[in-house]
C-alpha cells in the first residue's frame, strides 16, 4: 500500500531525515585514511542517540550495526569491521534513524584522499543521477519516471545500474511501498502524488551490473570486482515537486 502522508507526518519524517543528514555531515569531517569502520559506526550511533533518536539499521532483520559501510567494490550493506580506510579508496556510508515512530534514510559515497579519475567520475555521476531522479518526483509523474531519468544519464557514460536493489517508500517503516527502481521506461508504476515520501538511491557500478551477496550474508559486491557508488536522499513530494528532507547543512 502506497501511503500519502499528512503535513505533520512529513515534519516527523523530515526530523529523522535531518538527523541522518547531520550524522553524515559529522562523518564527512572524519572519513579519512587510517580510521576504522567500527570507529565510524560507534561515532554515528553516539550522535544519533544524542538527538534522542534510534539507529534504524541496528537490529533490522538482524543487521548488527548502525551504519552500512561499503568500500570500493562493495555496493551496499557492508558490515563495519576493524578494517581501516586507506588512500585512494571510495566508501559508501548509508545511515538511517527513527524518531517518534518515523524514519529517515540517506547515503553518500566519500573519497579517501586522492582517488582515480574513474572513481571520481563514478561518484559525480551517481550523485548527479540521484538529483536527476529527484527532479522527476512530482505529482502526475510515475514511479518509473524516476528510474528512467537515472538510467538515461548513467548508461551513456559507460556505467551500469544495479537491478536487484531499489529505492523505496519511507515513513512509519524503513521500507514501504512503492519500490523505486533506478531504471525503466517512462509512465509505469504508481502515479506520484503530493504527500508521498520516498527514499531514492541509485547504486552505480564502474563495470557490469551483476552483483552477489558475500559470505557474511549482508554485503553486496560487484561480481567483476569493479567499484560501485551509492547516494540516497529521503524526499517528500510537494505540489510543486520534490523536497529533499535529508539535505546536508554544510556549506558547499
Amino acid at each position: 500500500m502506497v501511503r500519502v502522508r499528512t503535513l505533520r507526518e512529513i515534519e516527523l519524517i523530515a526530523e529523522s531525515a535531518q538527523i541522518v543528514a547531520d550524522t553524515l555531515d559529522m562523518l564527512s569531517t572524519i572519513v579519512t585514511s587510517g580510521i576504522s569502520l567500527l570507529e565510524l559506526d560507534a561515532l554515528a550511533e553516539e550522535f544519533i542517540c544524542s538527538r534522542n533518536a534510534r539507529p534504524a539499521f541496528k537490529g533490522y532483520m538482524g543487521f548488527p550495526a548502525t551504519l552500512c559501510i561499503s568500500v570500493d567494490d562493495e555496493v551496499v550493506h557492508g558490515i563495519p569491521s576493524n578494517s581501516k580506510l586507506s588512500e585512494g579508496q571510495i566508501v559508501g556510508i548509508d545511515c538511517g534513524a527513527e524518531k517518534n515512530g518515523y524514519y529517515g534514510d540517506s547515503a553518500r559515497t566519500f573519497s579517501i584522499g586522492k582517488i582515480s579519475d574513474e572513481n571520481r567520475d563514478l561518484i559525480l555521476t551517481t550523485e548527479k543521477a540521484l538529483m536527476l531522479g529527484i527532479e522527476q518526483a512530482k505529482p502526475g509523474n510515475y514511479v518509473s519516471d524516476i528510474g528512467h531519468a537515472i538510467q538515461s544519464f548513467v548508461e551513456p557514460k559507460g556505467f551500469s545500474i544495479v537491478r536487484e536493489l531499489v529505492g523505496h517508500g519511507i515513513g512509519t517503516q524503513l521500507h514501504e511501498d512503492p519500490q523505486v527502481p533506478n531504471y525503466g521506461v517512462q509512465g509505469m508504476g504508481d502515479e506520484l502524488k503530493e504527500g508521498m515520501c520516498l527514499a531514492i538511491e541509485p547504486m552505480i557500478n564502474c563495470g557490469q551490473k551483476e552483483v552477489y551477496t558475500a559470505e557474511d550474508g549482508w554485503t553486496i559486491k560487484t561480481k567483476d570486482g569493479y567499484n560501485s557508488a551509492h547516494f540516497e536522499h529521503t524526499i517528500a513530494i510537494r505540489n510543486n515537486g520534490a523536497e529533499i528532507l535529508s539535505g546536508s547543512q554544510l556549506n558547499g
